[in-house]
């Protein structure tokens, strides 16, 4: 019966996918900071692609094109946006009318971005308005003076991508014409919601949230658009009823604490949220900005080699989830197929994710937060040399506006800025990986940084290492006596030396690795990986990491012994990542199909991840 559900809630998802052209992806894209006065810019825009990115030249920028339609937020890759272009886009252009509501006059009208990859111009009526770097963050524009209420406008937006470059974040996007290995279908352009919206010219312009369970208090440190005299109201909700309630003067950077009392924690089982709403409220007396957000009460440390939430030990079952739909790329379908794969990864016995090479969408950090699923957030680093000034310049400004964005939802209890660097230099690259674990830390102190996951590790709170071992007792016999483990004060600790099947032999000196002295937690943040014996669909290249169970008692039996390895070690490993959900174009090694449907008997992969602890 879980497989027959699991197949109709898959087709649902397509069908929701396909049926939603006329405004596809409606739901408001910023679920902790939103506002009921909104428009939706998403549906059929016009394009042209650019490949000598000669636009400029030919006065793209007003709006001069059509080289047809396409639907937004899907990238032109992909299928779902109508257009599935695949070859490497160097410049693509977008065009639409915008109506601005009469209504909106007096207030500040602001033109918001969830990604656009990579470097992305906007002009309104053939004025330059802004530039934005980064292919993963969100932005926004203030277009007031732009724009006239009750008129219509063209908008054009431009997206460039130099992905060979080496100077932006490319994640598992390919650096070849074709896809091999694990390197699939590129996104370029607009890939998440466009949207306007009015807002108050005093009204607030962000908030960071911190909570502390040891004290049942909440903070809300707070800035605003224009700071003026003006009063911040602050509502705390809990099933509807007001628990909480505080007002003061708005003014940037002011930290607003209220108590909770008998503060119901938010877990994976039990994921409970509390609702705010602030409330900007001018010298008369009006409120002149609304927004309605929520938190969940939870902590995330460290002690020793153990991570504990809500000071308990808290023994992470994760996942590796790549984001990758078979139909929109980086691009979800559907808010429904985002909560689909959250559901999916539950049934199997995950509690959480890896959310892997990619920055999610707001809109699953809503579902995880909502249906209490852990997730690491990660920075889609492959493609970036770190030694290059101008690559770094880039992905500092790019990572530190993805923290600053999600870092209030609970479901993220760890940061991952890089994964699987070994070391291009011995100046640089340190310096480098210690700036970013530095300014990560300075923006949010509350979450352990899992700096460099399975590479050389300079300055983290997570030793996260990658082995991909087919065999469950040599997998086993690689962590504990192959040399990752040493005697340290006469106790028993590992010793971190690469990753095996790297085949790095020049690093593995005492001067180039640090060691491991046990006072981090050791997690085995990518194993498994075991391809699957049906090719399906079928793949040139297919491919997954050993050689393929002939049956799948064979893929039970050795999936079983792995997980039983690590569980074993769990004195020394507090945690371990499986690869991976779903296929993933060529790289057929999921739990699941890349379109979703079930591979394997979810009650025995339940009982497998969920083995208890010795």
């Amino acid at each position: 019966m879980k497989q027959i559900s699991t197949i109709l809630a898959t087709l649902a998802i397509l069908l929701m996918g396909i049926g939603a052209k006329a405004l596809p992806r409606a739901e408001y894209p910023r679920p902790q900071f939103e506002r009921t006065s909104w428009i939706n810019l998403n549906g059929e825009w016009d394009y042209s692609i650019d490949p000598a990115s000669t636009g400029w030249d030919r006065g793209l920028a007003a709006g001069n094109f059509s080289d047809g339609k396409i639907l937004v937020p899907f990238a032109p890759e992909s299928k779902l946006s109508g257009v599935e272009y695949k070859e490497f886009i160097p410049s693509i252009w977008y065009r639409r009318e915008i109506s601005i509501p009469a209504n909106w006059a007096g207030q500040d009208i602001v033109l918001n971005f969830g990604a656009v990859y990579y470097c992305s111009e906007v002009y309104i009526d053939g004025r330059f308005v802004c530039r934005h770097f980064g292919g993963s963050d969100s932005f926004g524009v203030d277009i007031t003076r732009f724009v006239t209420p009750g008129n219509t406008h063209t908008l054009v937006v431009n997206a460039t991508s130099d992905l060979r470059s080496k100077r932006q974040t490319a994640g598992k996007q390919s650096l070849r014409a074709d896809n091999f290995e694990c390197m699939y279908t590129r996104t370029t352009g607009i890939w998440q919601t466009v949207w306007m919206e009015a807002v108050a010219h005093q009204g607030l312009d962000r908030v960071k949230t911190t909570t502390d369970i040891d004290r049942s208090a909440v903070s809300f440190q707070t800035w605003f658009r224009n700071p003026s005299a003006t009063t911040l109201n602050i509502m705390v909700y809990a099933d509807g009823k007001l628990v909480a309630r505080q007002s003061g003067a708005a003014a940037d950077g002011s930290i607003f604490t209220l108590p909770i009392k008998k503060a119901r924690l938010w877990s994976p089982s039990s994921p409970f949220l509390y609702d705010v709403v602030f409330e900007v409220v001018d010298a008369n007396g009006q409120v002149v900005d609304k927004v309605k957000s929520y938190f969940g009460m939870r902590k995330i440390h460290i002690e020793g080699n153990r991570i504990f939430l809500n000071n308990e030990p808290f023994y992470q079952r994760l996942v590796l989830d790549q984001g990758f739909y078979p139909d929109g790329i980086w691009t979800a379908p559907s808010d429904e197929a985002l909560r689909h794969d959250i559901e999916m990864s539950m049934e199997v016995g995950f509690n959480g994710a890896r959310l892997h090479q990619k920055v999610f969408e707001e809109r699953f950090h809503y579902w995880a937060d909502k249906l209490g699923y852990i997730t690491w957030g990660e920075c889609p680093s492959w493609g970036l040399d770190c030694n290059d000034p101008i690559a770094a310049r880039n992905y500092l400004s790019e990572w530190t506006n993805v923290v600053s964005r999600d870092m209030n939802h609970p479901s993220i209890v760890t940061w991952t800025p890089f994964n699987e660097e070994f070391w291009p230099d011995n100046v640089q690259y340190p310096r480098f990986i210690a700036d970013v674990y530095d300014i990560t830390k300075s923006i949010d102190p509350t979450r352990p940084i899992n700096t460099v996951s399975g590479g050389v590790i300079i300055k983290t709170d997570i030793w996260a290492v990658h082995h991909y071992e087919q065999d469950p007792a040599r997998l086993k016999e690689i962590i504990w006596n192959d040399g990752k483990m040493f005697l340290y004060n006469g106790e028993r600790q590992l010793l971190y030396r690469g990753n095996v099947g790297y085949n790095r032999p020049e690093l593995d000196t005492p001067s180039n690795f640090p060691e491991y002295d046990g006072s981090a937690p050791y997690i085995v943040d990518e194993f498994g990986g075991i391809r699957c014996m049906e090719v399906n669909p079928p793949e040139d290249g297919a491919w997954g990491y050993g050689s393929a169970p002939q049956t799948k008692e064979e893929f039970y039996a050795r999936l079983e012994g792995q997980v039983r390895a690590l569980i074993e070690l769990s004195d020394c490993v507090w945690g371990f990542c499986y690869t991976q959900l779903t296929d993933v174009q060529q790289e057929q090694n999921g739990i699941y199909y890349f379109d979703r449907r079930v591979k394997y008997d979810s009650s025995r992969l339940k009982e497998i991840f969920g083995m208890p602890l010795p």
